[in-house]
């Protein structure tokens, strides 16, 4: 991605060296699942040994001595659900150390990259009159990862976890490919020092406040300078169009646009002192919310991340207000002590939030997460793909989760044509194939990696046209059941397989493709793409209720 980017920014230049361009450079990072080379991640052993507690208080001495954060600023009250370093085992200890070297080792290749673009824009010719926003992300660090941390984050986020012993047996792996790595709570708390709260948790600022650091050398002169003006990502927006003397269109591409909700910060470039332009900004996630007023914050805190399968309701909510003027961490709770205030911000929230159509509320998690949204496929129960529908995201494919159904690929081949993929979703975390290997038909569904099946034909594949079917009979009673597997070649049972359990909810964050297993594979049986040598006339599925 950087190489590109560097590339596209010399080409612009070399083509017209006087035409300004626009980039917007946006890696995965720091977002899970946490991949980086084993090489990065050893650059960190060791160093978070001292565990989480420890590490709060580290960075709150390093955030005072770099003048980050203000002298007076206290650190916010240790989460209650978040362990004790101290009383953890070893195994638990080493496995939360390893995810968070891991993660520290993929901040810090991260942080080389961005430096590489950052370099090669210096090198520009107008590099003086250049300017540069880092929005250093879009929410707080995560604690998705639930109180133990996994190696494989979509089989956490469907509900499962693995043992601490399951998870250490793959300790040399996490980072790579075939992990899908998240650290647990108590890395996040302490990556979100000295705030209070977590991503998702937007009531607070440790779901919501990030740094961001804008560099222009023809315009900003305050090098190093701090500025502390509340502003907002919306904000963006307008500052860059103020900056260019750009108007924003009434129309792209024929639809007429909304109005921009945004104010620019431009003023704030050129004086430290400038005026706040956003006084007032609501926040909600998951009915997780706060408003911000004139220097201060009602907060309510809703929901937990690491627990989707708990929608708490709204009976008996707790408010919390915080004068962030005085209180940079939101350390201390002035509820109590101005109840009169606090209603005052809790009303500007509702108006706040009927302006922008915040209501109605909802606070289910995992319920919330599985209901199907809008797709091209509609209500459909039938499907027929060929040849070149490869990287359908999974919402865009056929549902066959929590049902029967059944697919059968109508091939072409000859004695040395007939191997690979015929259908695949999802990757090594989860999902399911039908592929040749060998001339044998094979199907293989991989729950989680921790229960991987396999129904390999008892015959070949002939040459010429033939009809490869799976079938799957859905035991029902709920969601994620087993059922039996059955496989055909020419209508004629050539194995099956029952599994005990199915995937509910997602296989993740892989795609569908017919002819080929593109992104992370099914299964390792296989190198990807591992694209079928014959011709797929046809895939056809069908659903069954």
């Amino acid at each position: 991605m950087t190489d590109k980017a560097i590339n596209w920014m010399k080409l612009q230049k070399s083509i017209s060296p006087d035409k300004p361009v626009f980039m917007y450079y946006a890696p995965g990072a720091m977002h899970a699942p946490h991949h980086v080379t084993k090489e990065w991640r050893e650059k960190f052993k060791g160093k978070f040994d001292h565990g989480w507690d420890k590490e709060r208080e580290i960075t709150f001495a390093r955030q005072k001595e770099m003048g980050i954060i203000p002298a007076n600023a206290q650190l916010s009250p240790r989460n209650e659900n978040v362990p004790l370093w101290e009383s953890l085992d070893d195994d638990q200890k080493e496995f939360y150390t390893l995810l968070y070297e891991n993660f520290a080792g993929y901040f810090a290749f991260t942080d080389h990259e961005v430096g590489r673009l950052l370099r090669a824009i210096g090198d520009l010719p107008d590099a003086e009159n250049t300017l540069v926003m880092y929005i250093v992300g879009d929410n707080g660090a995560s604690s998705e990862g639930g109180l133990d941390g996994t190696v494989n984050e979509i089989k956490a986020l469907n509900g499962i976890q693995s043992t601490i012993e399951e998870n250490l047996e793959r300790a040399d792996d996490i980072g790579g490919p075939d992990t899908e790595p998240h650290f647990p709570i108590g890395w996040a708390f302490a990556g979100n020092t000295p705030f209070p709260w977590v991503k998702q948790v937007a009531s607070h600022f440790g779901g919501s406040r990030n740094p961001m650091v804008v560099t222009w050398p023809k315009v900003i002169k305050d090098k190093g300078g701090m500025r502390s003006q509340f502003l907002h990502a919306i904000d963006v927006v307008p500052t860059i169009l103020e900056a260019t003397g750009l108007q924003m269109p009434a129309y792209v591409d024929g639809v007429k646009q909304k109005p921009i909700a945004g104010k620019s910060f431009y003023s704030t470039f050129t004086d430290a002192d400038a005026p706040e332009i956003r006084t007032t900004q609501y926040f909600e996630v998951l009915s997780n919310r706060a408003i911000y007023h004139d220097g201060w914050v009602a907060a309510h805190q809703h929901t937990l991340p690491w627990r989707q399968d708990v929608a708490p309701g709204y009976e008996n909510e707790v408010w919390e207000l915080y004068n962030i003027e005085e209180d940079f961490s939101e350390a201390i709770d002035l509820a109590d002590k101005y109840p009169e205030k606090l209603e005052e911000l809790k009303a500007i929230f509702d108006q706040e939030a009927r302006k922008y159509e915040v209501y109605p509320l909802d606070d289910r998690g995992a319920e919330r997460l599985s209901v199907p949204k809008p797709s091209p496929l509609g209500e459909r129960k039938e499907f027929t793909f060929y040849e070149g529908a490869t990287r359908i995201p999974e919402t865009a494919a056929p549902n066959t989760k929590n049902k029967s159904w059944t697919m059968e690929a109508l091939l072409e081949t000859d004695a040395n044509h007939k191997d690979g993929v015929i259908n695949a979703l999802g990757g090594l975390g989860a999902g399911y194939v039908l592929y040749v290997q060998n001339g044998y038909p094979t199907f293989l569904y991989n729950f989680f990696e921790s229960d991987v099946t396999t129904i390999k034909s008892s015959k070949k594949l002939p040459d010429g046209m033939a009809s490869v079917k799976i079938d799957f009979t859905y035991d029902g009673g709920g969601v994620g059941k087993g059922g039996l597997f059955t496989l055909y070649l020419n209508n004629e049972k050539v194995g099956e397989a029952r599994v005990a359990q199915t995937v509910a909810g997602r296989y993740g964050i892989d795609t569908f493709g017919i002819g080929e297993d593109s992104g992370s594979p099914v299964t390792k049986n296989y190198t990807a793409p591992y694209k079928f040598t014959g011709r797929i006339n046809e895939v056809s599925i069908k659903l069954n209720d």
